[in-house]
């Protein structure tokens, strides 16, 4: 696992950009600036690993853009201990950076490719989720629920009723929202009905497909 001081110089470089870009939350910065982004992708996008770009990781999915990453990772207001459910594990990157910030971190795939690269990846990287599953993110994970907050790495065309129901009172969603594309959503669950929305402007994702493994 190759991890150089080049490396950490590019990444120094992209916490630089994110700061300008607006992220502000020093333990999002912290994580990110520790995470070799370049082990997530395939070896031919090595050498630009860190600009802030996404980058196709196979199966039709892709590794999303480091500021998007840490505008979710912002949104959560993650704190240690926290237990975090991701829609959409993909090339693991978003995983290892809430692990990193000390969630506990629970993460549905439904591509079964993905779901075997990442669950052999993760734990060669010292990353080590509470849990990863192979399955239908629409559905959540109601055994491993409530969650202190949910975080979605697809497009979706509505919120599914399922996350609702598994984000604790007072938790947060975060789901980008939309067909082309999406707006970034966040809902802050204010008791066993009622939910606080708020919106972030539009972002891209891939689209969050239902029953489709």
């Amino acid at each position: 696992m190759n991890n150089t001081s080049k490396h950490q110089g590019l990444r120094n470089q992209l916490i630089t950009l994110l700061k300008e870009k607006g992220i502000t939350d020093i333990s999002v910065l912290d994580a990110i600036n520790k995470i070799p982004r370049h082990l997530f992708l395939d070896s031919s996008f090595e050498d630009y690993a860190y600009q802030d770009k996404a980058f196709p990781i196979g199966a039709g999915q892709t590794i999303s853009q480091p500021y998007t990453v840490a505008f979710q990772s912002q949104l959560l207001e993650v704190k240690k201990g926290h237990k975090i459910l991701e829609i959409g594990t993909g090339s693991g990157y978003q995983t290892a950076v809430l692990c990193v910030m000390g969630a506990n971190v629970f993460s549905v795939e439904r591509q079964n490719k993905l779901f075997k690269q990442t669950f052999n990846l993760l734990p060669k990287l010292g990353i080590r989720p509470k849990h990863l599953s192979f399955g239908d993110g629409y559905k959540g994970l109601p055994d491993h629920a409530p969650f202190d907050s949910i975080i979605v790495t697809a497009g979706a065309p509505i919120i599914p009723q399922a996350l609702m129901a598994q984000l604790k009172v007072g938790g947060r969603l975060v789901i980008p929202l939309g067909e082309e594309t999406q707006i970034m959503t966040l809902l802050i669950r204010k008791n066993e009905t009622q939910f606080e929305k708020h919106e972030f402007g539009d972002f891209k994702f891939v689209p969050l497909l239902e029953n489709k493994n």
